[in-house]
């Protein structure tokens, strides 16, 4: 799991960050999964960060996807239990759900499957 932290932690950065400048451009809808302001903004400051962090170390990675994990993971479940609202900051639909709890699921693989 070493071998994946720094890639996987650069493409969910490279990612996110593409992710959150182009729900500016497609308010609503992007593609299945809904965005709106506050969602982009969320998206853009944790691609940033994951990018920060895959320049960095492999610490620093493999504690970004831990941390990402596990913030992604509540958020999974607030959109599961809550109907898709996240704390009244934005809306998650059931593709948004499915895709967070694939992208927390994995992150938490590798990083905490990784070690010191």
């Amino acid at each position: 799991m070493n071998l994946l932290v720094k890639p996987l932690t650069g493409i969910l950065g490279l990612v996110l960050t593409l992710v959150g400048i182009a729900g500016f451009f497609v308010p609503g809808m992007l593609l299945m999964f809904e965005v709106n302001t506050v969602h982009n903004i969320v998206h853009l400051a944790t691609g940033l960060i994951g990018l920060f962090a895959f320049n960095s170390s492999q610490s620093a990675s493999r504690t970004f996807l831990i941390i990402f994990g596990l913030v992604y993971g509540a958020v999974t479940v607030l959109g599961f239990m809550m109907g898709g609202d996240i704390l009244g900051l934005f809306h998650a639909n059931v593709a948004d759900n499915y895709l967070h709890l694939a992208i927390s699921a994995l992150c938490l693989l590798v990083g905490l499957g990784s070690g010191k």
